[in-house]
């Protein structure tokens, strides 16, 4: 069985031979990094930037464990649309902005 380090080179490799170099951090990788930060989010505002909330494990990482961390806000940006299903044209020119403190979400209009 090849190691976890060859499988993502293996994919690296497959990527570039499609001409597909958008990469996502595993939002399991995230999962057992936070572990070790998580004290040092008590009461801040988190910003993601740049890349598009409905892909974005960092952000649904701390959507998913907003209480549990303690934070007082999550603030997400995206330039432009990169949703990532079979029917998206990723031609939305308008960015996304999106803040969640808890209770009630605040959104730009589409």
């Amino acid at each position: 069985m090849p190691s976890k380090s060859s499988n993502r080179s293996l994919s690296l490799h497959a990527a570039k031979a499609t001409k597909q170099d958008e990469f996502y951090t595993q939002l399991s990788d995230i999962e057992k990094e936070m572990v070790h930060y998580q004290t040092h989010f008590r009461n801040k505002t988190v910003l993601c930037n740049c890349d598009d909330p409905r892909v974005s494990n960092f952000f649904k990482y701390f959507i998913n464990n907003f209480t549990k961390l303690g934070l007082k806000k999550l603030i997400t940006t995206c330039y432009k649309n990169q949703q990532a299903d079979l029917f998206s044209q990723n031609d939305c020119e308008r960015g996304i902005y999106f803040e969640y403190s808890g209770e009630q979400a605040k959104s730009a209009p589409p």
